[in-house]
């Protein structure tokens, strides 16, 4: 029978451990980082176009004569192979292109630069500045334009304030945050919720799965839809179109446009202004409904179906859920 010998076993593990930090050390670190800056002279309303496969993207507002491009580059991977080389290159040519008041962001065409490296991007632009930003993956942040802002991202949380204008924003997954916005709003999300706050316009709002609240304080369309989750709406000023697949609908407003209200499994509830006047359709599968106010009754009435004018009628608000109660005051 042979032995093993503590000293050599010992011996082994010591070198193998000593090897394994010398591998290490030959390896690109994963914290390799890079950064770039560029102020670009501008006269007049900015035209921005900012492209990122995977980073973050910050903007705010300045000076009215000047957009301040700060890049921060990152290898992302341990087994980078040139990556630390790439980095350099794209600190001395960063990719940064202005053409008058035209101004274009990380659009690189030669693409085996970006392997295993993102770049993230802080910008300070002048508040009268239309923005497109597209990122593969990451968050994006926007505040203080005064025109149109367009923002996409593959997967990442977006966050849009003190807007001026019209706002679309998309995310393939990640949480929609908007707030005080004069113009109207355009959201989806594959999957996550949507918070829009002080919107001064029409909304449309999607969402795979997640819950969906919306605070109108201007006359305009709404159109909210999520296959799993809740929405809550308030201040709603014009017509409705809201459904869930599963979730509980809280809507409260003014019915001057046809309203449509329908939820596959959860309770509906419409707070009205008092002196609505709309025809009322509501139906459930499975509960009960009430309405605060005197209706008309036309056609059938029974504890899962009411059909009906308040106030002498006026628009359609059409209600209906296959489980759960209505209810309307």
């Amino acid at each position: 029978m042979i032995r093993s010998n503590p000293c050599i076993a010992f011996l082994y593990r010591s070198v193998a451990f000593l090897l394994f930090l010398l591998a290490a050390t030959c390896l690109p670190s994963a914290a390799s980082e890079g950064s770039f800056q560029r102020t670009l002279q501008v006269t007049g309303p900015v035209n921005l176009d900012l492209n990122t496969g995977s980073g973050s993207v910050n903007v705010r507002t300045g000076s009215s004569s000047e957009v301040q491009v700060t890049g921060h580059i990152k290898v992302t991977n341990w087994f980078g192979g040139d990556a630390d080389e790439r980095v350099k290159r794209i600190e001395a040519n960063p990719p940064v292109q202005q053409n008058g008041n035209d101004i274009r962001i990380g659009h690189i065409e030669e693409t085996q630069l970006l392997r295993n490296i993102s770049i993230s991007y802080d910008l300070v632009v002048p508040a009268e500045t239309q923005l497109h930003s597209h990122t593969g993956s990451g968050s994006q942040n926007v505040e203080g334009i005064r025109r149109e802002v367009e923002i996409e991202s593959g997967s990442g949380s977006l966050k849009i304030s003190d807007i001026g204008d019209a706002v679309r924003a998309e995310t393939g997954s990640g949480e929609i945050i908007v707030e005080r916005v004069k113009g109207n709003v355009r959201t989806k999300t594959g999957s996550g919720s949507i918070h829009a706050t002080d919107i001064a316009g029409g909304f449309e709002g999607h969402t795979g799965s997640g819950h969906i609240t919306l605070e109108q304080t201007a006359s305009g369309s709404v159109r909210a839809d999520t296959g799993s989750g809740g929405m809550e709406l308030r201040g709603v000023h014009g017509s409705l179109d809201a459904q869930a697949g599963s979730g509980t609908i809280t809507a409260e407003g003014n019915p001057t446009g046809s309203w449509m209200v329908h939820s596959g499994s959860g309770t509906i509830r419409l707070k009205l202004a008092s002196d609505a006047a709309f025809d009322l359709d509501a139906h459930t599968s499975s509960g009960s409904i009430s309405v605060s106010q005197p209706v008309t009754v036309q056609g059938s009435m029974g504890r899962r179906e009411l059909r009906g004018k308040v106030h002498g009628g006026g628009v359609p608000v059409e209600v209906e859920t296959g489980s759960g109660n209505i209810e309307i005051q």
